[in-house]
């Protein structure tokens, strides 16, 4: 049985690993945030949506959209899916837990939009009827996946695999993707 100095020296090992191999996803990234910054400037909206872990990562980032993140300047309008307890229940009451987030997708999205979801494992077919719905509507659809993509892989225009077998250290460079998309959409603005 492993102390915890000895589990958190390997979880240290373990997530460095799993962020220096995010170099490889410069161009998805600078991608996604072309996308992000090209619907901002049209007045357009980004939807954001995943499942537990990833639905409290949905929100956080659309907080940083919403309020702030590293500067003062004025609110982007960002939408988490994942946040609304009624909407969510009502959806997976009346039409099944598969489309809660294509519902939305449906009440909010609109062509020049972006929609972007999380999943670690691909596996989540809400996530991906979010995608398909989004595609239908004219929708920029960006993914963050983990492991090999699952059946989501290469359903979005924009996918960010993070290769990794650890769910913790999948969401953890998830959430630094999101936050360097923040940074890098916030200078971009800045500069108009």
């Amino acid at each position: 049985m492993r102390d915890t100095a000895r589990i958190l020296s390997d979880s240290i090992a373990e997530s460095t690993k799993t962020l220096e191999a995010l170099a490889v996803l410069q161009q998805p990234l600078q991608e996604a945030v072309d996308a992000t910054v090209r619907c901002l400037e049209s007045g357009g909206k980004i939807l954001i949506c995943g499942n537990g872990g990833s639905a409290a990562d949905a929100a956080h980032f659309a907080t940083e959209f919403v309020i702030r993140f590293m500067a003062d300047r004025p609110a982007y309008p960002a939408i988490c899916l994942s946040s609304d307890g009624g909407t969510l229940t009502a959806g997976a009451n009346d039409y099944g837990f598969d489309e809660v987030f294509a519902r939305q997708v449906a009440a909010f999205g609109r062509p020049g939009d972006v929609l972007i979801c999380l999943t670690t494992s691909g596996k989540s077919r809400n996530v991906q009827r979010a995608l398909e719905e989004a595609k239908g509507r004219g929708v920029t659809t960006v993914v963050l996946l983990g492991r090999d993509g699952g059946p989501t892989a290469g359903m979005a225009d924009i996918q960010l695999l993070v290769r990794g077998e650890s769910t913790a250290r999948i969401q953890e460079a998830q959430m630094l993707l999101l936050h360097v998309l923040c940074e890098a959409v916030e200078e971009r603005l800045a500069r108009r």
